[in-house]
């Protein structure tokens, strides 16, 4: 019988395994954990034999617990729906003001709201409803067509400029290059630009752009730049700009404006869905 081989470092017994003069120290596992180990095993088993576990070739199998994830999530979503019935009853049947005084009403609405934005709505409007060049911030106090509850449902409602729409929101100013001369364009720009208390890069174009606004751009706009509402037409005093700030902006605007599409919403999401998103979009801090 061979003599066990004593490591002298550490007085331990090796395994007769020896590679380039390594020799490996018995030092075998403890038992509590080696049996800790065989009883993982044994779970494990017993686990994907009560619970779904072996794929097969078109299925798997069950299990002897019958439970299915798939099942539980159903019915929780079966649940859910059954949760906010009472809810979205109460929306489809109600205006968007009449929910906004009823506070259990509005939070529905403003969560449901928020997830319909989420879907829908900040592809254009971003995900924090900022907006960007050519498309509304839609958390200030700017607004083309109104800021009530009621204005920004009938806006989501129907649309801007969308043609299936016969309801929809429509307002067109029209390519004054093609009605005023460069020279006009530029003055008229230089005074806009004064409305929102910017300097004029040339303060000699005010005064004749003054008389250009009120010939031309009053009529929608009004006398004193503040818009009209009615019209879709915007506050030109308020440094708001959808398409850019700058005379240079303004002024390419006013020669070949750029007039943006909103879908109307209603035949794509319902009524009740408008509501909910009308009732997020108001709850912003920019509504009114």
């Amino acid at each position: 019988m061979t003599e066990k081989h004593i490591d002298e470092a550490t007085g331990v017994a090796t395994t007769g395994h020896e590679w380039d003069g390594i020799r490996e120290l018995n030092n075998p596992l403890p038992r509590w954990w080696v049996w800790t180990f065989y009883a993982t095993i044994v779970w494990a088993l017993a686990y994907t034999v009560a619970y779904p576990a072996w794929p097969m070739l078109t299925s798997a199998t069950t299990g002897l617990l019958g439970y299915s994830s798939r099942a539980d999530v159903k019915a929780e979503l079966a649940a859910a729906e059954a949760g906010k019935a009472q809810y979205v009853a109460a929306v489809s049947t109600k205006s968007v003001d009449e929910i906004i005084k009823d506070d259990a009403l509005r939070q529905f609405a403003i969560a449901a709201g928020a997830a319909a934005f989420k879907v829908n709505c900040v592809q254009c409007h971003g995900s924090g409803a900022q907006g960007s060049v050519g498309y509304p911030n839609l958390n200030d106090d700017d607004w083309l067509w109104g800021g009530t509850a009621d204005q920004i449902y009938q806006t989501v409602l129907h649309g801007v400029r969308f043609a299936d729409d016969a309801d929809t929101r429509v307002s067109e100013m029209p390519a004054f290059g093609e009605i005023i001369d460069a020279t006009q364009v530029a003055q008229v720009s230089a005074y806009v630009a004064t409305l929102s208390g910017a300097a004029a890069a040339d303060p000699a174009m005010v005064e004749p752009g003054k008389t250009v606004f009120a010939d031309n751009c009053a009529a929608c706009h009004g006398d004193d730049g503040k818009g009209n509402r009615d019209l879709g037409a915007p506050n030109l005093t308020d440094a708001i700009w959808l398409r850019g700030e700058g005379e240079a902006a303004i002024a390419a605007q006013v020669k070949a404006p750029k007039h943006g599409v909103m879908p109307a919403w209603g035949g794509r999401l319902g009524d009740t869905n408008v509501k909910e998103l009308a009732v997020y979009v108001h709850s912003l801090g920019g509504g009114e």
